[in-house]
C-alpha cells in the first residue's frame, strides 16, 4: 500500500503580490527602525527574523529579536551618565513596573534618590530604589566603580558611603557579576548605518520586482475584462 501526501495551494498572482508586498515593507520599516535609533543612547538594534511560513501567511509570519552587542562607547561631562561595557540591562521602577534599559543617564532629586531622565527610580541588585545616604555638595562626589557600586562623599566624616550596588541583570533577569561599569561614559546604539543600508537594498528590489508583476497582473486583468465586454 502506498500513502501519497502533500499540501496544495493555490491562489490569485494579485494577492501572492500583494502580500509580498506588504511584508517587503514591514521588513524595511524594521530597518527604517534601526537607522532611527543610530544616535540613541541605550538603543539596541532589532533583526528582523522571517519564518519559513511568510511567503503564506504573511507579515504574521514575521518577528523581531534584540541584537545585545555592547554599542559605541563615548565620554560624557555628567558624572552621572552611566554606560555598560558589558551585556547587561539596568533596573528601573516605573509606573508600569520594572523594566530594563541600556540608557544609563540618571540624576538626582532633593531626597537623593537616583532617577532616570523620566523620573523613574533605579533599582539596587536587592530590587529597591537607590537613595544616597546623604546629599552630595557636588554632582562629583558620587563615585560608582566597575561593578556598579554607587557610594557618596560625606563632608562631615569625610568618608564615602555606599548606597548599594545597581542592579543590573542579563534578559532573563540574573545578575551580572561583571557589568563593567563606566562611570562618565554614554551608549549610543550598536546600528551600524553601512549595514542596515546593505540589508535593505534586496528587500527594496524584491519590492519593486513585485511592484511590476502586480501592475502587470493587473494590466492583463483589466485587457480581459474589456475583451469580455466587447464579446458579450
Amino acid at each position: 500500500m502506498i500513502l501519497n501526501g502533500g499540501i496544495r495551494f493555490c491562489e490569485k498572482g494579485l494577492t501572492t503580490s500583494l502580500r509580498a508586498m506588504h511584508v517587503q515593507s514591514e521588513l524595511i520599516g524594521m530597518y527604517n527602525e534601526n537607522v532611527l535609533g543610530f544616535d540613541k543612547i541605550g538603543y539596541q538594534r532589532k533583526d528582523p527574523v522571517v519564518s519559513s511560513f511568510t511567503e503564506y501567511i504573511g507579515i504574521h509570519g514575521l518577528s523581531q529579536t534584540v541584537d545585545d552587542k555592547v554599542g559605541r562607547i563615548a565620554m560624557s561631562d555628567n558624572p552621572l551618565d552611566i554606560a555598560l561595557a558589558n551585556k547587561g540591562y539596568f533596573q528601573i521602577q516605573s509606573d508600569d513596573g520594572v523594566r530594563l534599559t541600556r540608557d544609563g543617564r540618571f540624576k538626582l532629586d532633593k531626597e537623593g534618590n537616583l532617577l532616570t531622565l523620566e523620573d523613574d527610580k533605579v533599582l539596587s541588585n536587592a530590587g529597591v530604589p537607590i537613595q544616597l545616604p546623604v546629599l552630595p555638595e557636588k554632582i562629583e562626589d558620587v563615585k560608582i566603580n566597575s561593578k556598579g557600586l554607587v557610594s557618596v562623599f560625606n563632608p562631615s566624616t569625610k568618608k564615602f558611603e555606599k548606597a548599594g550596588y545597581l542592579g543590573i541583570v542579563d534578559s532573563e533577569g540574573v545578575i551580572v557579576m561583571d557589568p563593567q561599569v563606566k562611570q562618565g561614559y554614554n551608549e549610543y546604539s550598536n546600528v551600524s548605518l553601512q549595514n542596515e543600508f546593505m540589508g535593505m537594498m534586496p528587500i527594496i528590489r524584491n519590492f519593486e520586482a513585485n511592484r511590476q508583476i502586480f501592475m502587470i497582473q493587473n494590466q492583463n486583468l483589466q485587457k480581459v475584462i474589456s475583451q469580455l465586454g466587447t464579446t458579450s
